[in-house]
C-alpha cells in the first residue's frame, strides 16, 4: 500500500470528512520514509489549489529530511490551520467538530 493509499484508508476511518461544511484535513506522516500526504476533504475543493498541499507537504518533508521533524510537523499544521482559517473563519457558532490532537498508528 502507498504512503496515499493508506492516508486515505486513515481518513477515512476517523471519519475527517464527517463534517457540515466537507473541509476536514489530514496531515498523515509517514516519518520511517520522510513522506507526509495531505488529505482535504471535498468542501476545500476549488478553494484551496493542488499545488498548495504540494508545496505544504514537500517543505515538511524537507524539514524531515534534515532531522527536523517538531519544526516540520509544526509548519505543516501552521500553514494547513491558515489556509482553513483563510476559508472557514470562525464565526460565532461555527465550531471544531475534529479533535486537535495526533492520532498514532
Amino acid at each position: 500500500m502507498t504512503a496515499r493509499e493508506r492516508a486515505i484508508e486513515v481518513f477515512s476511518s476517523l471519519r475527517i470528512w464527517d463534517t457540515e461544511a466537507n473541509n476536514g484535513v489530514l496531515l498523515y506522516l509517514l516519518l520511517a520514509d520522510r513522506r507526509v500526504e495531505i488529505v482535504a476533504d471535498r468542501g476545500l475543493n476549488g478553494l484551496v489549489q493542488p499545488e498548495e498541499w504540494v508545496a505544504i507537504s514537500r517543505d515538511m518533508e524537507d524539514c524531515f529530511r534534515r532531522g527536523e521533524f517538531e519544526s516540520g510537523a509544526l509548519l505543516g499544521i501552521q500553514r494547513v490551520g491558515g489556509l482553513l482559517s483563510r476559508h472557514f473563519p470562525s464565526a460565532g457558532s461555527r465550531r471544531n467538530e475534529l479533535p486537535d490532537v495526533p492520532s498514532i498508528l
